[in-house]
């Protein structure tokens, strides 16, 4: 008689909805599988084992301050490597260079050992106001990054946590800066100031870019006031402004660095683009204010690159940079991103190894089909007999 308990064993389970076979990693599907028993599901051992040999497990998940670094990749290397060296120039050079107010040279001298990009219409060293202008670029995109991050953090995290009417007001007035478009205004607001200091244009820069990375925090501030941790201290008792300062905000330093790199970047690129317009800082050298001078006196006309080329070059480069870090600070923020890595490189292993094995084993096989000799054909046979 049947044991139906024995029976019960044997039965094949129902495969899932969503099949393994349509799971792949970086393109690359799972071939391993348990035939028989669970049908398309990868075997997944705690020490995956590839035709005999074990594969090194990944390298363990990091905790504490270390999972909010981003990691080490080539792009983060070149990335730091093009924003620091620019940083160190724009703050070092101008310790050692002429005044970029110093008219005493010719005009339009070319590059040489004395000048190393020139001179201008008016004899002024162009390589010295590179540097100076560097400074001042740097300075702009600074402040306006630093008052774009306090805004998008009063208004998205606080809106985020605290809910209610809060929310309500503060979604509002952040969804109309946001739908406002960023450049028109400011140029509107640039055309009615005379006088337009480095502050009040990195000001007028922070106010107009703050909205988009608020939106950012006020999605994950939500998300965060409904973990246990954060129900934990409201239970002991905390107030808010320590909770959101103590337990939401350490969550959220690599999205808030990312949000600050953008800001950064944005005011830079923005303010380059209003002294291209003439509308940048009055009285200040910035590689913004340099190109609108190469522009009025025809340098790219007269073939003078090496008046627009350098600004416009350390734009690109430094934009790069940041990019690059932003980049590289997304792996921590996605965590799609932030596994996938480990496990394209196990797959790529595993794969690796196993095409070793075979290629280890078919040398084996052949020399034991040579030791017991070929087997007569009738072909051979026929030969013999004709000789």
């Amino acid at each position: 008689m049947a044991d139906p308990t024995r029976d019960a064993e044997t039965v094949t389970p129902a495969a899932d909805a969503a099949p393994a076979a349509s799971v792949v990693v970086d393109g690359l599907p799972p071939e391993n599988r348990t035939a028989g028993i669970v049908p398309d599901v990868p075997i997944a051992p705690p020490e995956a084992v590839v035709a005999g040999e074990p594969v090194p497990k990944s390298s363990a998940p990091k905790r504490g301050i270390r999972a909010m670094l981003p990691r080490r990749s080539g792009k983060l290397v070149v990335g730091l490597v093009l924003t620091l060296g620019i940083v160190l120039f724009s703050v070092v050079t101008p310790l050692f260079s002429q005044s970029p107010r110093a008219t005493s040279n010719p005009a339009y001298l070319p590059p040489s050992t004395e000048h190393l990009l020139g001179t201008n219409n008016i004899g002024v060293d162009i390589f010295a106001q590179v540097a100076h202008g560097g400074l001042g670029s740097l300075t702009v995109g600074l402040l306006a990054g630093v008052i774009a991050m306090v805004l998008s953090l009063l208004f998205g995290i606080l809106a985020g946590y605290v809910g209610g009417w809060t929310n309500e007001i503060l979604s509002f007035v952040t969804n109309i800066m946001l739908v406002i478009p960023g450049l028109p205004l400011i140029i509107v607001i640039s055309a009615y100031l005379e006088s337009r200091s480095l502050f009040l244009v990195a000001l007028i820069l922070g106010i107009t870019g703050w909205a988009g990375a608020a939106i950012v925090l006020r999605a994950q501030a939500r998300s965060l006031r409904s973990r246990d941790y954060v129900y934990a201290a409201k239970v002991a008792g905390e107030k808010a402004p320590r909770i959101i300062l103590v337990e939401i905000l350490p969550n959220l330093l690599p999205l808030l660095t990312a949000n600050f790199l953008g800001a950064v970047l944005l005011a830079i690129l923005s303010e380059a683009g209003l002294s291209y317009l003439g509308l940048g800082p009055s009285g200040s050298v910035t590689w913004g204010t340099i190109l609108n001078e190469a522009s009025t006196q025809n340098a790219m006309a007269y073939g003078r690159w090496w008046w627009f080329v350098p600004p416009g070059l350390l734009i690109a480069l430094f934009g790069c940079g940041l990019a690059l870090i932003n980049f590289s600070i997304d792996e921590i923020i996605n965590p799609r991103l932030r596994t996938a890595p480990a496990a394209v490189k196990n797959v790529r292993l595993a794969r690796k190894q196993r095409a070793k094995r075979a290629a280890a084993t078919a040398p084996a096989a052949g020399a034991a089909a040579t030791a017991d000799g070929p087997a007569s054909t009738p072909a051979r046979d026929d030969e013999k007999v004709q000789s």
